[in-house]
């Protein structure tokens, strides 16, 4: 690896990462004190990458600023609903099966094509469930017109775009353990 492709890359993360709206980063955090208030719940979901960092972004959620939040990786989850209602249902009926009034739901989409997570943000619209939506690719892709929130980043490859949201993701918990907004 020569240090040209090093700094390109490391230079179009940089830009990438910066390139967040501060405004809805605000609005976020408000959202996610009313859940801490309300004693709700976050729930994160992804596909592929986009479910590894909810993962991690939930357990954090939960351990360090000490609001309630899942994700929906178990195996037998997933194929439980994918196998009862399709691939492109599983996720609004899971949704239908935990989230209440309160909650937030976070759903996380490179693509934001993910006919799973598009369904799912329509089952939050219908519900009035608070959403925010983190996608990339095109500026223009399906989820991110349904979210209360949408955060999008201005890139095609799956890499820094699920490395970007992370960041973001994560720059909101370290802000609450930071400044005590919980």
């Amino acid at each position: 690896m020569d240090n040209k492709f090093v700094n390109n890359y490391n230079q179009d993360l940089s830009n990438l990462l910066n390139n967040i709206n501060v405004k809805d980063l605000n609005k976020s955090i408000e959202l996610i004190k009313r859940v801490k208030k309300k004693d709700a719940k976050i729930i994160i979901a992804g596909n592929g990458g986009s479910a590894a960092l909810s993962s991690h972004v939930a357990v954090d959620f939960t351990k360090t600023t000490k609001i309630r939040a899942t994700n929906f990786n178990e195996a037998d989850l997933i194929t439980c609903f994918a196998n009862d209602y399709g691939y492109e249902n599983w996720l609004s009926q899971a949704l239908k099966s935990y989230v209440k009034k309160n909650d937030l739901v976070i759903l996380v989409s490179s693509s934001g094509q993910s006919k799973n997570m598009i369904n799912a943000a329509n089952f939050c619209k219908k519900q009035k469930i608070s959403l925010i939506t983190f996608t990339g690719f095109s500026k223009t892709n399906n989820l991110r017109k349904l979210g209360k929130i949408n955060f999008w980043c201005d890139s095609k490859s799956y890499n820094k775009v699920e490395m970007t949201h992370h960041v973001w993701l994560l720059m909101i918990v370290d802000y609450m353990i930071k400044f005590k907004s919980t």
